[in-house]
């Protein structure tokens, strides 16, 4: 039948071959009738080359499987033989002493021993299993056998079908195989119970296929493989198999490389492993292409696979492609899963909720949970125990071509719209939890579940910074500019409690962007007033506070925003403060505080105070800066001084630290730790833990030491060193280490 449809359409071997990605030779010994039973895969892919629709289509896929059944079920000898394992296979030490264990574990009286390997497609399950068969086959004198269920097909093999095979593979003649399922399954665990078998059940579609293949106590074995979780079999040992590290994905691509590994250059070699995500069957494709190409290089070919739009189409070699085998798992699916299957794909950043699933499935919570259960039983996606989900990034880009292929351009358009608008909106939210003026946001907004908390708020943004700044990176570009806006001004309190986030650049650069794009000059001046101070934050970027605070002071100016003036004023005397121009910095913060009174913006007011003080601080003035601090901590405590409440608390922890800087300076160590104590207790209590809790704490740690409260100063010195560490800074976290051993 394929050598007529090949003639039909006036191709050679070698030209079908080149169409299909079929080699020449596989189809040579397809139309001589060597091969009867060619894999499901190989027949689809010349199916697709000849384009054969309707019944031609079926005839030539029906054939093919039939085929592979007989061969199943009428070899006279060699009945289920274990597969060749591959030369080249790598790693997995860990999981092959699972296997190990597996074979000396103690099986309980009429309970067998199963071993269960689940995984993603590409993980390389059956290979694994072969090798792992192999390297145990002489502890199973009767025999190993090894039977693929076709659990991805569109019709798996019946478990009736299956124990036929099995019951003939030990010798049971065909006239003695009962017609009744049930019989059949006792009869097989009859035939274990005093033989020493190991049994491979390839490639497994459900519970209820296995649970008759099961033997029952004795010193058989069996191992299963399948994509599922399988999680209603109970009594099995369990192995899930995972991407491989990038040191063993290397390795394998040595090995299939061989001796052309040498020349092809470490660095594109490990590019390359790093782009096949540590999937086996990615890494054998990439390798045999260039093993098969001589004239390739590896770096070019690591550049086209570095293109992601282009890159699934690089992952083929003759009948492999890894497409295909995502594509099995997809075709598993319920249609309402696949649809949310490939609409995941739009949403940005590395994993994401139950909620924002159900936001681009536009589906109800409920039905979100058990889209996600199926597609991590699939192993489509990643699951946490924290409720989060990710795609491998093979798999998203699987995921990223099926949206394209069969979702029309509205409907695509539709899904990410909808993604983007409630990501900036959650986070816009969130954000606001912690302005002053704001308070607990209303719900407004049925399709937004609003932080009930300040913590929740806290957690909600943490934990989801990747895919609302991902949205707002993408709306910046489709120019929703003023969803990004006001989603960028909503963060400038937050940023307060989470100083030391990477994001915040890119953020107030997108508000700034967004403002200019809208011609608002005081919010374009607010958001680089706002960049200025995200680079007083260590390691602190002086020259670029004076940039951006240059920037904003022109644009205030021309806008008339008299508040953005005295912040960017603020912000110079800051960069100049770090530049050790103290003298030129306390005009400045003035100017400043005289703006902001007359405004009456007090929390402004007593914010630039505060600078002041810390002026006459650095300039060893300390009496004057003592007194200075002392006057903001008595307005922060004046419920008639017009400071924000939430503001006044917030500020009031630095002010007692201050002081207690100052104390330490003027010799009064005592003062010194009890305010410096006090500040540091309200920073706990408030969960802020940043560069200033942390030099607190070793301010702290040396008054102590100098009182010669050595335990006291040693501990303190730690925590002061943990701090430092979970910030970033190594170098503050060994000179406190190093500090605290002197201490004790």
């Amino acid at each position: 039948m394929l050598r007529g449809h090949r003639r039909a359409s006036r191709w050679t071997l070698e030209q079908l071959a080149e169409v299909s990605g079929v080699s020449a030779r596989t189809l040579s010994d397809m139309e001589r009738g060597r091969s009867k039973g060619p894999q499901h895969r190989t027949v689809t892919a010349l199916a697709d080359a000849l384009a054969l629709e309707g019944e031609a289509r079926r005839e030539l896929l029906e054939l093919a499987r039939d085929g592979r059944l007989r061969d199943h079920w009428t070899r006279p000898s060699g009945l289920c033989e274990l597969p060749r394992s591959v030369e080249d296979f790598t790693g997995r030490a860990a999981e092959l002493a699972w296997m190990s264990e597996l074979l000396h574990a103690e099986s309980s009286a009429g309970v067998g021993v199963v071993g269960l390997i689940t995984g993603s497609a590409g993980l390389g399950k059956t290979t694994f299993a072969v090798r792992a068969a192999h390297s145990v086959r002489q502890s199973f004198p009767d025999g190993v056998l090894f039977l693929d269920l076709f659990g991805m097909s569109q019709q798996p093999r019946g478990a009736g079908d299956a124990l036929r095979v099995l019951l003939r593979a030990l010798g049971v003649p065909d006239q003695q195989i009962p017609g009744d399922i049930q019989e059949r399954a006792s009869l097989y665990r009859s035939s274990l119970r005093d033989k020493r078998v190991l049994v491979v059940l390839d490639n497994a579609a459900s519970e209820e296929q296995v649970r008759p293949l099961l033997q029952g106590g004795g010193a058989s074995r069996t191992l299963i493989t399948t994509r599922r979780l399988l999680a209603g079999l109970e009594g099995v040992r369990r192995l899930v198999l995972g991407p491989l590290p990038v040191p063993e994905s290397l390795e394998l691509l040595a090995g299939i490389l061989g001796e052309r590994s040498t020349s092809a250059g470490e660095s594109a070699l490990t590019r390359l492993a790093e782009l096949c995500g540590g999937l086996p069957l990615a890494l054998r494709i990439i390798g045999n292409r260039l093993v098969s190409r001589p004239e390739w290089d590896a770096a070019e070919l690591a550049a086209r696979l570095a293109n992601e739009e282009r890159r699934l189409d690089q992952f083929t070699a003759g009948d492999l492609k890894i497409a295909h085998a995502f594509g099995m798992s997809y075709e598993q699916l319920a249609d309402p899963a696949r649809r949310l299957f490939r609409r995941l794909a739009v949403i940005p950043g590395r994993d994401f909720g139950a909620a924002l699933t159900a936001v681009a499935g536009a589906l109800p919570i409920e039905d979100a949970w058990n889209a996600l259960d199926d597609l991590v039983d699939l192993g489509l996606l990643q699951g946490s125990s924290a409720g989060r989900y990710r795609f491998h990034d093979l798999v998203r880009l699987f995921a990223r071509e099926r949206l394209q292929e069969e979702e029309t351009p509205a409907g695509r358009e539709a899904v990410t719209g909808r993604v983007e608008s409630w990501l900036l909106r959650m986070a816009t939210v969130s954000g606001r939890w912690f302005e002053p003026g704001y308070g607990p946001p209303g719900r407004s907004d049925p399709d937004l579940p609003v932080p009930s908390s300040e913590e929740e708020a806290d957690w909600w943004l943490r934990v989801n910074v990747d895919n609302w700044l991902g949205a707002m990176q993408a709306a910046a570009g489709r120019g929703r500019h003023s969803l990004v806006l006001d989603c960028a001004e909503s963060m400038h309190w937050f940023s307060e409690r989470w100083v030391h986030s990477p994001h915040w650049h890119e953020v107030f650069a997108l508000g700034a962007e967004s403002a200019a794009a809208l011609g608002d000059l005081a919010q374009q001046a607010t958001q680089l007033n706002y960049l200025a101070w995200v680079h007083s934050v260590p390691p602190v970027d002086p020259q670029a506070m004076l940039r951006y605070a240059a920037e904003a002071l022109e644009l205030a100016t021309r806008g008339g925003a008299k508040a953005q003036i005295a912040w960017s004023h603020e912000y110079t005397a800051g960069a100049l403060l770090l530049l050790g121009r103290s003298d030129e910095a306390i005009p400045l913060s003035l100017r400043a505080a005289e703006t902001f009174k007359s405004l009456g913006d007090i929390d402004s007011y007593v914010q630039t105070l505060a600078n002041v003080a810390n002026c006459l601080r650095i300039e060893g003035r300390y009496a004057e800066a003592l007194q200075q601090f002392r006057t903001g901590l008595a307005l922060m405590a004046d419920g008639g001084s017009g400071m924000t409440p939430s503001v006044a608390t917030h500020s009031r922890p630095f002010a007692l630290i201050r002081i207690g800087q100052c104390l330490g300076h003027l010799g009064r160590r005592g003062e010194a730790i009890t305010t410096l104590g006090e500040g540091i207790a309200l920073l706990d209590t408030l969960q802020v833990s940043d560069f200033r809790h942390a030099g607190a704490l070793e301010t702290l740690a040396a008054l102590l030491a100098e009182e010669g409260r050595s335990g006291e100063s040693r501990s303190t010195y730690a925590l002061a060193a943990l701090v430092f560490e979970s910030i970033g800074d190594a170098e503050a976290s060994s000179r406190c280490n190093a500090l605290a051993t002197v201490a004790s």
